[in-house]
């Protein structure tokens, strides 16, 4: 199986993953490859894929069965397994296929992924990814990716300058890429909390929210600057009737996946706690996930 000769299927079609199959679509077209093969469970989100030549199926053991690669993003830890179930049942022959998984979810799972895949001759990639839903459709995403060598090497060109802008190579342990990408939302979140509590600061005391943001820009960098502006602009937590750019429920489930893992290694994460008390406050105040 080589990358000329590749069929590819996606499952997950949110926020982060239309734009990263509509750039992995347009990658497939640009160089005469088998059309993309999708589903979701609305599958309506993938109109736009449609348009562009992707070929929807109703299910998701449909586009395991036509594809060799495939992708999924999803929203958490049990919608992975149940799809897993759904292609180990089918009945189908799952030998060779390659199964990328590039949501956040706990290490166990992506350990059970291997085996269970492992046992029918298939193999699971776990490749969670860094980067808000622009930097998807930018198709500038970095991830952070673990599993078979041999796996590994078959995806890459679907993934560098496709979807990705650089891949961290974390070996053949899947639980390591779950780990880093749970590591790396510990810094994003506890960004958020200490740049909030800072903007809060400004604000009761006069000093003011835009000469802070600027003083962060050029002290921290662009990155960080981009956090406090969607803490001051009010996109970090946008009207009622809005829907957010990522789920606050969403949010809470990497950070119980980040103090469950800690907790089992007797540490604690106090920003993180501070953090998470504080979106469920949120979340009861908006009467949502």
């Amino acid at each position: 199986m080589t990358s000329s000769t590749l069929s590819v299927g996606w499952y997950g079609l949110g926020s982060m993953g239309l734009g990263m199959s509509l750039n992995l679509q347009k990658y497939l077209l640009s160089n005469n490859l088998s059309p993309l093969r999708y589903s979701n469970r609305t599958l309506s989100k993938g109109d736009r894929l449609r348009d562009e030549g992707a070929i929807p199926e109703e299910k998701f053991e449909d586009v395991v069965q036509n594809s060799d690669v495939i992708f999924t993003m999803i929203s958490n830890d049990d919608v992975l397994k149940e799809l897993i179930n759904k292609a180990l049942v089918a009945g189908d022959s799952l030998k060779g296929k390659i199964f990328v998984d590039t949501s956040t979810i706990h290490p166990e799972t992506s350990e059970w992924a291997t085996s269970r895949l492992s046992k029918h001759g298939a193999a699971f990639v776990a490749a969670p990814v860094f980067g808000a839903s622009p930097v998807a459709a930018a198709g500038k995403l970095i991830f952070a990716v673990a599993g078979p060598a041999m796996a590994v090497e078959t995806i890459k060109s679907l993934i560098m300058n496709v979807m990705g802008r650089s891949i961290i190579d974390m070996g053949e342990d899947v639980r390591k890429s779950s780990l880093l990408k749970i590591s790396g939302n510990i810094l994003v979140i506890s960004f958020m909390e200490v740049i909030g509590e800072a903007q809060v600061f400004a604000e009761v005391t006069g000093l003011g929210n835009q000469q802070l943001e600027e003083f962060i820009g050029n002290m921290f960098g662009p990155v960080l600057e981009s956090y406090s502006k969607r803490i001051t602009t009010g996109a970090y937590a946008p009207p009622l009737d809005t829907s957010p750019g990522f789920a606050a429920a969403l949010a809470s489930k990497d950070m119980n996946h980040a103090l469950s893992i800690a907790a089992s290694h007797s540490t604690r994460l106090p920003t993180l706690e501070t953090a998470s008390h504080r979106l469920m406050s949120a979340r009861e105040y908006a009467a949502s996930d």
